[in-house]
């Protein structure tokens, strides 16, 4: 897989993805830093390094993978996109979780457990009868 261009089957992509977990642009800040590290001039001249957040949830990307701005907003929505998905997922499965044990708890016992249960006391029963007639002798 390669880097994805700012080609418009990217934005529309991302446009869906946005919609699905709804986010608008209004809810995103972007700002524009100078990248470091490999890329030579380019990188030490032009604002490369993308950093994206979202108001609502205060989550923060960063992204300086290439070194062409255009790649690097396309690369940092897509990251904080993953993010948000993952932050959600989690929410939906510890509520899911909670859910399963309550319903767990609140479950009665089967059938067969009913009827073990009965026959241990039983049997502890005619035990407890033996050792009195034991004893009253």
């Amino acid at each position: 897989m390669g880097i994805p261009t700012d080609s418009h089957d990217d934005q529309d992509a991302i446009a869906r993805r946005m919609a699905a977990l709804g986010i608008t642009d209004a809810d995103l800040e972007e700002s524009f830093i100078r990248s470091g590290g490999h890329g030579g001039q380019n990188v030490n001249k032009v604002a490369t390094c993308v950093q994206l957040t979202h108001k609502p949830s205060g989550t923060q990307v960063k992204c300086q993978t290439t070194r062409h701005q255009g790649q690097n907003r396309v690369l940092a929505r897509t990251m904080l996109l993953d993010k948000l998905e993952a932050v959600r997922r989690e929410r939906h499965d510890a509520e899911r979780a909670r859910v399963e044990k309550l319903r767990r708890q609140k479950r009665g016992r089967s059938k067969g457990s009913k009827l073990r249960n009965l026959a241990d006391k039983a049997r502890r029963s005619t035990k407890k009868s033996q050792r009195r007639v034991g004893r009253d002798d």
